[in-house]
């Protein structure tokens, strides 16, 4: 009787084990139809470029991308800009995104707050970058702090709003059960508004991680010498159209690392997160 008991507790890990190994297969075949697209862009690309199809000045063929990309590496030039821009866009992610947590939770929890604050950041929020840039040089200059808060602003807007929404999309009937569990207003906060809003915040940092780069662009395209905006910049000057497929590139490379880091943080810390994940069609 004991060992039946034994053999049942331990079937769940079992199956949970198969299940993941089943599930290999799938996810492979998944990532393989992923790259279909792509790599068929890549090869008709090449392909007509190469028979002189397509202007080399307006659309350069991948392998030129390929040796330009490979030469900028190699003299280390690539590296020293990489380094300025992902240095300027972690300092306004942080900064915008920091002040619009706080806010965000701010005004999540005041009625007062949110009657202050949040219709003039709804206001601001529709402004677009490139309308505000002229403001930022006039007040802060060329250096690197309008650079930085041009970054943080765009990084701010996401995590205010989603935070924001989050807390005010937590179920009233929780609140009910905290009630009867006589929690007071920090054990309200920290574990039961905090963890319910945790998906929205968490989509939040993962907008603003894009809004940052938006911004970076823009910020590093005004009177910059340094960094991924400014060696486009500097290429689309001299018309040098796979140095600007290069910058295009390193921008989507490292906003893809930036989004899935985040992607693997959510879940870790939704496991307890029950949702539908689509169908393996």
């Amino acid at each position: 009787m004991q060992s039946v008991q034994l053999e049942e507790r331990a079937a769940p890990p079992a199956a949970a084990s198969k299940s993941r190994s089943s599930n290999r297969p799938i996810r492979r075949k998944t990532t393989l139809k992923g790259l279909i697209l792509p790599v068929l862009t890549l090869i008709v690309w090449e392909i007509f470029g190469t028979a002189g199809q397509i202007n080399p000045t307006v659309l350069p063929t991948p392998h030129v991308i390929a040796l330009e990309f490979y030469n900028l590496a190699r003299s280390g030039e690539l590296l020293f800009h990489l380094k300025i821009s992902l240095w300027r866009s972690l300092l306004g992610f942080l900064l915008g995104g920091s002040v619009g947590l706080a806010l965000g939770l701010w005004s999540g929890f005041s009625r007062l707050a949110e009657k202050q604050l949040d219709p003039s950041i709804q206001m601001l929020r529709t402004v677009p970058h490139l309308a505000i840039t002229p403001l930022f040089i006039l007040w802060f200059g060329f250096g690197e702090w309008s650079k930085i808060l041009l970054i943080a602003l765009g990084a701010f807007f996401p995590v205010y709003v989603n935070t924001f929404l989050g807390i005010r999309s937590v179920d009233e009937k929780l609140f009910e059960v905290a009630k009867v569990l006589q929690y007071n207003r920090r054990s309200l906060i920290t574990k039961l508004i905090v963890p319910a809003s945790l998906p929205n915040i968490l989509l939040g940092i993962r907008l603003s991680l894009g809004a940052a780069w938006l911004g970076l662009v823009v910020a590093e395209m005004m009177g910059s010498s340094e960094g991924v905006g400014f060696l486009i910049m500097d290429a689309r000057y001299f018309s040098i159209t796979s140095l600007v497929f290069v910058g295009i590139l390193i921008f989507a490379i490292v906003g893809k690392l930036t989004d899935s880091l985040v992607k693997l943080l959510e879940k870790r810390l939704l496991r307890w997160r029950d949702s539908y994940l689509g169908e393996n069609l």
